[in-house]
């Protein structure tokens, strides 16, 4: 690299015009570029500031904690406070949802309006997952939207359901579910056939060529004890209406009979030990109010 002497640094690039450090490296040598003076100050006073957050705040790692910092001001305990606040902000609406029935609740606007924001947060929290954000649900979740209840719609059957769950193993909890007829050697393959045949057509979907008599007859021996006689369901027994087109699993041949073979019963738990009693109530409140409620 081609350089002339400089009186301060002892060289200048002749390329650039810039002086160079001395420091030179298989003949490249090191232009001098000081950084800016600005981003110098700013660069000291992150180092300052930092200094300081180390002496205020929890910052350098101990065995078992941290430094606690002079200001003795955690995260942990800030959020812990301001829920406190929000709590006591609370307080007196909560008292009224405690205090108030599920049917006065509705039939009160502030306390419907209360409920539901109080149960749409708890159902996302816990209930959106299977049922959906929407309580649509899915394939094997009910849809909480529509009147298609398996265990009914009131507000006491809602919130008997969310308190001690379906088949979820406390005393409480609806406990209903279809046998294995096939599994267990109950129907033989040709009846499920024609069963499920027969229960496809229940709610007007065509079976050509189906053998409408003996399907009705196994259905009669079988299925009615829990469906009833017209297959309309029961909801003590959590039995759903097998006449309204409406199909938790599905409605196509190979999905009934597959129920048939091997039963259904999905379980949902009991929440009361999970949630308080007033967010049960607002839950269901929440959950009659999404379309479907009775």
């Amino acid at each position: 690299m081609s350089t002339t002497q400089d009186s301060h640094h002892g060289k200048v690039d002749a390329a650039t015009g810039v002086s160079t450090t001395g420091h030179e490296w298989d003949g490249i040598s090191e232009l001098n570029n000081p950084l800016p003076r600005w981003w110098l100050w700013v660069w000291y006073a992150c180092i300052v500031w930092a200094i300081g957050y180390w002496i205020l705040y929890p910052a350098w790692p101990l065995v078992s904690s941290a430094t606690p910092g002079l200001l003795g001001w955690h995260s942990r305990s800030a959020v812990q406070v301001q829920l406190t606040d929000l709590q006591a902000l609370r307080a007196e609406s909560a008292a009224k949802l405690a205090n108030a029935s599920l049917e006065q609740i509705e039939q009160t606007p502030a306390l419907l309006t209360l409920a539901r924001a109080q149960g749409r947060v708890a159902f996302a929290d816990n209930c959106a997952p299977c049922h959906g954000a929407g309580g649509g649900g899915a394939t094997g979740f009910p849809n909480l939207n529509d009147d298609d209840w398996l265990w009914g719609g009131s507000l006491e059957q809602i919130q008997q359901t969310i308190q001690y769950g379906i088949r979820s193993g406390d005393a409480e909890a609806r406990t209903g579910s279809m046998p294995a007829f096939g599994r267990d050697g109950i129907l033989q393959k040709p009846e499920i056939s024609a069963v499920a045949d027969y229960v496809r057509t229940l709610s007007g979907i065509a079976q050509p060529g189906a053998d409408f008599a003996k399907g009705k007859e196994v259905f009669a021996a079988n299925c009615a004890a829990c469906h009833g006689d017209d297959g309309k369901g029961n909801q003590e027994l959590g039995a759903p209406n097998l006449t309204d087109g409406i199909w938790l699993y599905g409605s196509d041949k190979a999905t009934i009979e597959y129920g048939i073979v091997n039963g259904r019963g999905n379980v949902m738990p009991a929440w009361h030990a999970r949630l308080e009693p007033t967010t049960v109530k607002a839950l269901t409140v929440y959950v009659h109010s999404l379309g479907g409620g009775r």
